[in-house]
């Protein structure tokens, strides 16, 4: 099982790289009276764009969403659904560091394949382009996100 990416560019706030807190809790805590909820996060910005499909739409893929107000994740799961995607609901704000990098839910499922390596500059990002996305359904993003592991 894939692990939650800790430390590195959070090191100097001992909550985040000690695992006691989670991004999405800190963004709550400076947004005092803010509905925060986690999303976007898993996915790249080309793939979010192509893999965008109308509502029943068999290929239709899904994003994971967190919070810890049911209204305010309802009105994310409503963006979500404008633009072409289903809500995987994963938690709460707590429950936010399963879809950090690192984890199996990380934009790599909306990949057909791992980029080759040995690849430059150019290359990967050619790569990066030409590579179609996958649909991820929302129980698929449910069972990845159940799957990482601090």
């Amino acid at each position: 099982m894939a692990r939650a990416q800790r430390g590195g560019v959070h090191d100097d706030i001992p909550e985040l790289s000690g695992g006691t807190l989670t991004s999405t809790d800190l963004v709550q805590r400076h947004l005092a009276g803010a509905h925060v909820v986690k999303a976007f996060n898993n996915i790249d910005f080309h793939r979010l764009l192509t893999l965008s499909r109308p509502a029943g739409a068999p290929d239709r893929s899904a994003l994971p969403i967190a919070g810890d107000d049911e209204g305010a994740k309802a009105q994310v799961a409503g963006l979500l659904d404008a633009l072409g995607y289903d809500a995987a609901d994963i938690g709460s704000i707590a429950d936010s560091w399963r879809v950090q990098p690192g984890t199996p839910v990380y934009v790599q499922p909306y990949f057909p394949s791992q980029r080759p390596e040995g690849l430059d500059f150019e290359e990967s990002y050619r790569w990066f382009v030409d590579t179609p996305g996958v649909p991820v359904p929302a129980d698929q993003v449910k069972k990845l996100a159940d799957q990482a592991v601090l």
